[in-house]
């Protein structure tokens, strides 16, 4: 069975994030989004320090899928650098991540 990942996006709003989700998921590269709002980003950008709303979106995917995936969100994000990290799944309940890995086209 190809490995299950979890890709981590941050967006501007509910909005933005729901209409990537919606993208990839129709794609076929990802099984599910998970659109978390209300968090709050402090990073540093172009020298500044920012303090920002934002929403994390959960991604389950393949490592397989991955590259496909990081390309079509930079693609479709309006950020200039969005956040698109992977994090490997370790282990979880079998049914769920083969359903994972058989909608991933």
């Amino acid at each position: 069975m190809s490995k299950v990942c979890v890709v981590l996006m941050t967006a501007p709003d509910e909005q933005c994030a729901a209409t990537i989700a919606k993208a990839v998921v129709s794609e076929g590269l990802v099984a599910c989004g998970n659109i978390i709002p209300r968090i709050r980003s402090i990073y540093r950008w172009k020298g500044d320090v920012c303090d920002d709303p934002e929403v994390l979106v959960l991604f389950k995917t393949t490592e397989a899928a991955f590259d496909s995936l990081k390309n079509r969100l930079v693609e479709l994000h309006p950020y200039d650098c969005p956040e698109v990290i992977a994090l490997d799944v370790a282990n979880g309940h079998a049914d769920y991540l083969g359903w994972v890995v058989d909608q991933i086209q």
